[in-house]
């Protein structure tokens, strides 16, 4: 019984960046993902469980093994699309846990992409995909400790999953697709190796964790640790207040966040930002803004701020002008706190004079034509 307790999320002491990062991801996975960088004993791994485990229940079509969303057609597996072909309207549906997938070291291409049985097919005529960790991890959070152990090539693989939301697996002729959308929740301690830039860039969000040296938080720390320790259970009762609040704040700003607005000035603050720092590539910009939009949400708001965009690229930036012209000193990430300071006391201009971007005006056309 008591292994089953989680130690809850919000009994977690300090750690706010890493915190933030990953309630954002999980109010928007299209994010991209975080890797949590930093010793051990800082709740890396305690926060990624502690987090799925507060995270509200998911429907999904029944039997299906890929948890995939009855309301959403567009991104059905193959089997659920072949079963509404062949009458089954509507597919029936049940509520979930949200899935909990620990991805280990060891594992191979086929192991997380799935299979297909090649032999069956050509023999028997019949198609027979075995599912991988990314079917497990559809709509869930799928957890990579020592991510920088993981063969270059999978983690590859993950990151295009997470990215694309689809896992689509083709072999001699024949292929099956999935939903593959998940909250990416990569840890590692540096000490053991970093990752390669390449990969490093593809995680959108990345936070550097240390232990806490405040002397009240460390003693807080460890009056929570021995508390759960003793009893697990009644630990959680006392927390499930806090537990229940976050799990309703993120599941509104999951329904808000398609609403969230965003005009022609903040893309200019979020690309003046990207290019004065020199940051290679437009991941980034882009994760900024998905950042920002998901920030709003939380907060229940319909629009983005300087606020929110400083408090994204908080998260988005820092390992990535690490990687760029600055990587020889810690003159970048003095530059850009600088700039994010001062973004987060920008007074918030009112956008009523201030023309829709041109995304704004397609997802209004949108939602004339599919309401």
């Amino acid at each position: 019984m008591n292994q089953k307790v989680i130690f809850p999320f919000t009994a977690i002491v300090g750690q706010e960046r890493m915190i933030r990062a990953l309630v954002l991801n999980a109010v928007d996975p299209r994010i991209g993902g975080v890797l949590i960088r930093g010793e051990r004993g800082t709740a890396k791994s305690t926060a990624a469980r502690a987090l799925a485990a507060l995270l509200p229940p998911i429907e999904v079509v029944e039997n299906c093994r890929f948890n995939c969303d009855p309301a959403k057609p567009t991104t059905w597996c193959t089997e659920c699309q072949e079963r509404f072909l062949a009458g089954e309207d509507p597919l029936p549906h049940v509520h979930h846990a949200t899935p909990f997938v620990n991805l280990p070291v060891s594992a191979t291409e086929d192991r997380v992409v799935g299979t297909l049985d090649i032999e069956r097919a050509i023999q028997k005529g019949e198609r027979h995909f075995e599912p991988g960790v990314l079917a497990s991890a559809n709509r869930g959070l799928l957890y990579i400790d020592e991510v920088n152990l993981l063969d270059d090539h999978v983690v590859d693989i993950l990151l295009d999953s997470a990215a694309m939301g689809v896992n689509v697996v083709e072999r001699e002729g024949i292929s099956f697709s999935h939903p593959a959308r998940f909250i990416l929740v990569g840890t590692m301690n540096p000490e053991e190796g970093d990752l390669r830039p390449q990969l490093l860039d593809r995680f959108a969000f990345s936070v550097d964790i240390r232990g806490i040296l405040d002397k009240t938080q460390r003693v807080e720390i460890m009056r929570r640790n021995i508390a759960f320790e003793n009893d697990p259970e009644s630990f959680r009762e006392h927390f499930l207040p806090q537990e229940r609040e976050l799990s309703r704040q993120i599941e509104q700003a999951r329904h808000l966040l398609a609403d969230v607005a965003y005009t022609q000035r903040d893309l200019l603050i979020i690309a003046d930002l990207t290019s004065s720092m020199e940051v290679d590539g437009h991941r980034s910009d882009l994760v900024i803004l998905k950042g920002a939009r998901a920030q709003a949400a939380f907060e229940g708001r319909t629009r983005i701020t300087p606020r929110d965009i400083a408090l994204a690229a908080e998260l988005a930036l820092p390992h990535r002008v690490k990687a760029g012209p600055f990587r020889k000193s810690e003159a970048g990430v003095e530059i850009l706190n600088a700039k994010i300071a001062d973004l987060k006391v920008q007074t918030v201009l009112t956008p009523a004079d201030e023309e829709p971007t041109e995304q704004q005006n397609e997802d209004d056309t949108k939602k004339k034509v599919n309401p």
